[in-house]
């Protein structure tokens, strides 16, 4: 069940970045940069993505992109899986509803306890962390309490405590605290002193390289975005063994890591 290095990982859903990439939500965080995604580029990171996964001992679930959808290469906000509940969610973009159906399809014939989520509850999954015994939800632009209460309500018999984290500096939770390993987040500056997180063990991102709060912990490695080598120095520092990838065309997106797959 949880999301932060405990559980081993098998299987990864991701999904192919769309042709009309260049439409997709610009971030209105301080990650976001409006300039023009290089595409060719885009497709050569997603497939290094992929490639490191398979790499870290995960099977990949590839899903088609959907040229109707700018955003579908961001997979993680479709679905929360906890155990053996998987709730579908309704994206806090207008623009972006439609791109759960086809996750749903395989989280589905995977056998999981299907939940959906309706109005007025809207959920980013990107917003999500899976940590121990404890479900954090962010309440942010994209994701609301009605969504935290439905969460609750959908994740009682798999014995999660849902715990609102309320975030106002970035897009999604996930943007500013990722978990690395039991009990270890790794959090942005400005975001290491959150109360939610009160009895974790922190690795404080500098200012300078909030980006990096994002990573991607996959059976006992972390996943760092290039370009943040204090980031990279504070998490091998702790013992962990890193790798590295270029994200620089999804960051233009107001994306990271997390967000191109869903682990299983």
């Amino acid at each position: 069940m949880p999301t932060d290095g405990s559980h081993r990982r098998r299987h990864a859903i991701v999904r192919g970045v769309a042709a009309t990439f260049n439409d997709c939500i610009k971030a209105r965080g301080p990650h976001g940069e409006q300039s023009t995604i290089d595409m060719d580029l885009a497709r050569r990171q997603h497939a290094s993505y992929c490639s490191l996964l398979e790499k870290l001992g995960l099977e990949l679930i590839r899903l088609d992109a959907d040229d109707r959808f700018p955003d579908c290469c961001f997979v993680e906000d479709t679905a929360v899986v906890a155990g053996d509940t998987a709730i579908i969610c309704e994206m806090g973009a207008p623009s972006r509803r439609g791109e759960e159906e086809a996750v749903a399809g395989v989280l589905r014939e995977r056998r999981l306890n299907l939940r959906r989520l309706e109005p007025p509850a809207t959920l980013d999954g990107g917003d999500v962390i899976v940590t121990g015994h404890k479900l954090f939800c962010g309440l942010t632009e994209r994701s609301n309490r009605a969504a935290a209460e439905k969460l609750e309500e959908f994740l009682e018999p798999e014995g999660l405590e849902v715990v609102p984290v309320p975030v106002t500096h970035v897009l999604h939770l996930k943007s500013a605290c990722t978990p690395v390993a039991p009990g270890v987040v790794l959090v942005d500056e400005e975001f290491a002193d959150a109360e939610a997180f009160a009895g974790f063990d922190r690795i404080v991102v500098p200012a300078a390289e909030s980006y990096a709060a994002n990573c991607l912990s996959v059976n006992g490695t972390v996943v760092v975005s290039a370009g943040f080598p204090r980031t990279r120095e504070l998490v091998a520092e702790r013992g962990f063994p890193v790798e590295l990838l270029d994200m620089t065309e999804f960051r233009k997106a107001g994306g990271s890591l997390t967000c191109l797959s869903i682990l299983l």
